[in-house]
């Protein structure tokens, strides 16, 4: 499915939004079977990610309540570690206020338009309902809609209400004999191989590109890494010991065990502070950062002894793929693939007041979302104004500092 129209009588928005929402629908198949042996788990995800995905049906008479149930805090009374993992990952805020705002303002019934987005945020037929009961009745009372609650377990485990997961941590699976609640489980090794996850973080070969590389294309950066090789999945690293955590680019920790960063120390020559600052992409398997949303700032500057940046002598590279918010062409791409290294050189007369040589990396984890945000803000949010505004401030807050140090600079020049 290629780039099309976001919907009717949406008139009144920028066109960046129709071009965002254009670029959220391009098709999620798994690609193409790649690892020798692995035919089996190919036709599992074909099944299993056909889009969009059929309703749950009636569920089996001897079902209980809770059996029947696909709300993720239904499946944690039972499965209480991955519901409090889940519960604090980004999965479970996949339709946050920057998604539901922009969605707010399509008409209720578009439900094929909807699953531009909801098809990799609320994949699940019966939260596509949901969407169209909260998009009718937008002063409805809120509550915790199955829709709100993002990529919930069930998107991934449970289909016409059975059950799905990997096997047992000793290689066993459910006897057909077994009595366990909700019938056990089908397993399948496609829980622990990469294309699992590729049916969202994978635009097709034909799909949605810019200078000839596909605006989503991290399955295939990995391929392309040294970790395919080795047979560290996506799995190995966002989901370690099975912890249902998916972290990434927001989490700091995540990304100081993905990076290795070098400093050189400072050398005043001729009048001029020289130094050097290395980010080299040692432990992620895709590109750093991968997608076009993240901004990764490496910068240099002096500061006097009260701690403050002295003016003019701040030199940055930023680490990123960038693109203008109509997603009409790249505008660059500095990202870092695996093993490969960004170097900021600098050299900054030394200023009279300047007391240390500040080296910083800072992260933007949803640098084209604020972008996107504030835009849509100032052109008229339209009815999910108010929640482009929260998603707003959630894309600020998310700014951290990953790497700071400070050298002095010795006695200030006279």
């Amino acid at each position: 499915m290629g780039r099309r129209r976001a919907g009717r009588g949406l008139g009144f928005l920028p066109v960046l939004f129709l071009a965002v929402l254009a670029a959220c629908s391009e098709p999620a198949s798994p690609p193409s079977p790649t690892l020798a042996g692995t035919d089996g788990v190919a036709q599992f995800l074909d099944k299993h990610w056909q889009q969009p995905l059929a309703p749950q049906g009636a569920a089996p008479p001897h079902f209980t309540r809770q059996e029947a149930a696909l709300d993720p805090a239904s499946c944690g009374s039972c499965h209480v570690q991955q519901f409090q993992d889940w519960s604090s990952a980004l999965h479970a805020r996949a339709m946050g206020p920057g998604v539901m705002g922009q969605l707010m303002n399509m008409e209720a019934q578009a439900r094929e338009e909807h699953q531009g987005c909801i098809r990799c945020h609320a994949p699940l037929a019966e939260q596509a309902d949901g969407l169209v009961a909260a998009i009718s009745r937008p002063n409805a009372r809120k509550g915790a809609a199955l829709h709100e609650q993002g990529l919930v377990c069930a998107a991934c485990h449970v289909r016409g209400h059975r059950r799905f997961g990997p096997e047992r941590r000793d290689g066993s699976a459910p006897k057909p004999e077994d009595q366990l609640p909700h019938g056990g489980w089908q397993a399948s090794a496609a829980f622990a191989d990469s294309r699992f996850c590729a049916g969202c973080h994978q635009f097709a070969a034909d799909g949605f590109a810019l200078n000839g590389k596909l605006l989503e294309n991290t399955y295939e950066e990995w391929r392309a890494s040294p970790y395919a090789g080795e047979g560290k999945h996506c799995q190995s690293c966002h989901m370690p010991d099975r912890r249902h955590l998916w972290r990434g680019i927001h989490d700091p920790e995540m990304v100081r065990g993905g990076v290795s960063i070098g400093v050189s120390p400072p050398r005043v020559e001729a009048g001029a502070v020289r130094a050097a600052l290395t980010l080299r992409n040692t432990g992620t398997g895709h590109h750093f950062p991968t997608y076009v949303t993240p901004k990764v700032v490496v910068e240099i500057f002096q500061e006097d002894q009260a701690a403050r940046a002295v003016a003019g002598t701040r030199r940055e590279y930023v680490i990123a793929r960038q693109v203008p918010l109509d997603l009409s062409r790249e505008i660059a791409d500095t990202r870092l693939a695996a093993g490969a290294q960004a170097a900021l050189d600098y050299a900054v007369p030394r200023q009279q007041r300047a007391a240390n040589l500040v080296y910083r990396v800072r992260v933007e984890p949803d640098a084209f979302y604020t972008g996107l945000y504030r835009s849509l803000i100032a052109d008229g949010a339209g009815k999910g104004e108010a929640m482009i505004r929260r998603a707003l401030a959630d894309s600020l807050a998310s700014h951290y500092t990953l790497f700071e140090e400070r050298r002095a600079l010795g006695a200030a020049v006279k």
